[in-house]
């Protein structure tokens, strides 16, 4: 299995890449970042390029699935323009780009609330992204919205986040049951559920909130197990 991987750099992104590195059915990840990875590998194969040229370099090869994990926030993009250009336009130049090198299937991380017509511009955004890979006539397409994302970030320190992750505990046992998907959620677990699923042969349309991660990774462990 071939996959071409936007994200790798990041929270949840470089976690997926550990996983699939690990599968013995993956023969090459292609990751597509602005800047370059740590360590080598045989399967691994880096793009180094601004945004704007990743659907080129992605046209000279061959995939199978395409998995996207890019993500930012407004204060860390600069402006809400800025926001857009990564987390909706290159988002969807990347899918587009995968899908015509051959991808069957696309994983998508987004966030929970990801919704086209919220008055949230970062919600909007978000959902904007989902509803145009929609469009792209993948026969899977699964998308990911979890919570706050628990983990040991690259990069600039996020002071917000590290703010809600401190509380995330109280806010977690304090939000019912009902409303599960909104709590917080460890950027590993996402990364095992979206590895777990990558390859997946039944076609449709999935959207994946915290509980329903978190049943992935059961079922695939239990599968690996009896394996």
């Amino acid at each position: 299995m071939r996959i071409i991987l936007a994200g790798a750099t990041g929270l949840v992104g470089g976690r997926v890449l550990d996983y699939l590195r690990a599968r013995d059915d993956v023969t090459n990840v292609s990751t597509v970042s602005r800047r370059p990875l740590s360590g080598a590998d045989r399967k691994l194969d880096q793009i180094v390029a601004p945004a704007s040229e990743w659907a080129a370099h992605i046209a000279d090869l061959k995939c199978d699935v395409a998995v996207c994990c890019l993500g930012t926030t407004i204060k860390a993009a600069g402006s809400q323009e800025a926001f857009a250009a990564l987390d909706h336009k290159a988002v969807v130049a990347f899918a587009a780009a995968c899908r015509a090198a051959g991808a069957r299937q696309v994983l998508l991380v987004t966030s929970v609330g990801a919704d086209a017509g919220s008055r949230n511009f970062y919600l909007s955004t978000k959902g904007k992204a989902e509803a145009d890979i929609r469009g792209l006539a993948f026969a899977r397409v699964d998308i990911f919205r979890p919570g706050l994302l628990n983990g040991q970030r690259p990069g600039p320190l996020r002071v917000g986040e590290r703010l809600a992750m401190a509380v995330s505990p109280l806010t977690d046992m304090l939000t019912p049951n009902v409303l599960s998907r909104y709590r917080s959620i460890p950027a590993q677990s996402v990364a095992h559920a979206i590895a777990g699923l990558t390859g997946a042969q039944e076609a449709g349309e999935f959207i994946h909130h915290n509980d329903d991660m978190q049943a992935i990774i059961s079922k695939t462990d239990q599968v690996r197990v009896i394996g």
